[in-house]
């Protein structure tokens, strides 16, 4: 090895080695802020806590390593990227004593001009009503929730993404949201895209209310099918009263054709998936 190679050989490993001694430091106060933030201190001290965390992801949000790297056994990090590898989100909540339930998410966007990713963080709080199907949110007035799962789609031209989003809402109703998501010319997002039918008109997103003492299943079976639990009240006259609903033990489900992701009622999940 010659001398020009190995001294390159030798920077690369130290480079490398800082960038894993910077994510395990991140790491170790990450683990410490989440574990302050689920004990019974005042409300004043886990807002501290919380500037403390989003100084930190905010960093590495826009750090060459946060695409490639995924912190460890932090269980209220929500850490979810796309397949195209293009998008990644970091997502936690905090309730409050009075059961307010607030949001915080960064969305980072690989930026083809230059070598680190564009980062924008954004926060929400629980509303009484939820969102509407048919408006267009922006970062100033999102909704809150916590996703967990997004795939890209193309639609019309135009790359967007689906996401799926839970809202704990209350101590009686929980929320779960297909959203669509798309980036602006300037890289800002924007919740809401005209993708989702019916059969007869177009909405931006579907919203599913249930009782929290219920767990409904959302999820994707491909990158074209999303399949979920179909909710009902627990008896008739309880239509409409959403801390009364659940499950019922049939399923539906949203396939996407043409760039269009169309509902399908009462499915049978094994020829779905087929």
């Amino acid at each position: 090895m010659n001398r020009t190679l190995k001294r390159y050989t030798l920077l690369l490993i130290a480079i490398y080695a800082g960038i894993i001694s910077f994510a395990q430091t991140e790491d170790a106060f990450l683990k410490k802020h989440f574990s302050r933030l689920r004990e019974n201190i005042p409300d004043a001290q886990k807002l501290i806590i919380i500037d403390s965390v989003k100084k930190i992801l905010s960093d590495y949000s826009v750090s060459d390593s946060v695409f490639k790297h995924r912190f460890t056994d932090l269980r209220f990090l929500g850490q979810i990227t796309s397949p195209d590898s293009l998008v990644k989100l970091l997502s936690w909540n905090l309730v409050l004593t009075d059961g307010a339930n607030r949001y915080y998410c960064f969305f980072i966007k690989r930026n083809d001009k230059v070598s680190s990713p564009s980062s924008l963080f954004i926060e929400g709080e629980y509303r009484e009503e939820p969102p509407e199907k048919n408006k267009v949110y922006s970062a100033e007035d999102w909704y809150g929730s916590l996703y967990y799962d997004l795939r890209p789609f193309i639609s019309s031209g135009r790359k967007n993404y689906i996401l799926l989003g839970l809202d704990y809402g209350n101590s009686l109703v929980t929320r779960k949201i297909i959203e669509t998501l798309y980036f602006d010319e300037h890289g800002l997002p924007h919740f809401g895209a005209d993708c989702l039918s019916d059969g007869k008109s177009l909405s931006k997103r579907a919203i599913f209310e249930y009782s929290s003492s219920a767990v409904m299943s959302l999820k994707f079976e491909s990158d074209s099918l999303i399949v979920f639990d179909h909710l009902s009240p627990f008896s008739p006259d309880l239509k409409g009263n959403y801390q009364f609903y659940g499950p019922d033990f049939s399923f539906d489900a949203y396939l996407l054709r043409n760039g269009i992701w169309y509902f399908k009622h009462d499915i049978d999940i094994k020829n779905m998936k087929k």
